[in-house]
């Protein structure tokens, strides 16, 4: 009997913890999503909500490590300066890993389609769930 209440117990969490982490990897997918969707537009702000507005954020890129959310949308504004540079955004998620309750691993492709080039390559994240929100916090992007 009392192994029968074990296993109950244990059911019970662990279908609890897998609908969080269902819940929680839907809201990063989409926080990913609004992101593509705000390169798309040209609009360069909204494509930053994603990111931890704070000094501490850090995106490493083929120049190197930046820190600060200012500075890192500053960076963006210089590299994409119109909607033609910035071309059409498009995402391949490879993996969604959780580290714990509000830390999460993503792995994916990046495809940018513009007139005359197609650059492409690969981003790793740490995301980090913020007053009940996941922000992107680390950004390695080749």
């Amino acid at each position: 009997m009392m192994r029968k209440i074990i296993f109950l117990l244990l059911l019970a969490c662990s279908t609890t913890l897998m609908a969080q982490t269902t819940k929680d990897k839907t809201a990063i997918l989409k926080v990913l999503e609004n992101q593509r969707q705000g390169w798309n537009k040209g609009d360069m702000d909204s494509y930053m909500q994603g990111y931890w507005k704070s000094d501490s954020l850090l995106f490493v890129g083929k120049n190197g490590p930046t820190y600060g959310w200012q500075k890192t949308l500053d960076n963006y504004k210089k590299g994409y300066p119109d909607q033609s540079a910035m071309g059409f955004l498009t995402f391949g998620i490879k993996k969604v890993e959780f580290l714990a309750k509000d830390k999460a691993f993503v792995l994916g492709s990046w495809n940018l389609k513009r007139e005359r080039d197609e650059p492409k390559g690969y981003f790793t994240l740490l995301l980090r769930k913020i007053d009940g929100e996941w922000k992107v916090v680390v950004d390695h992007s080749s």
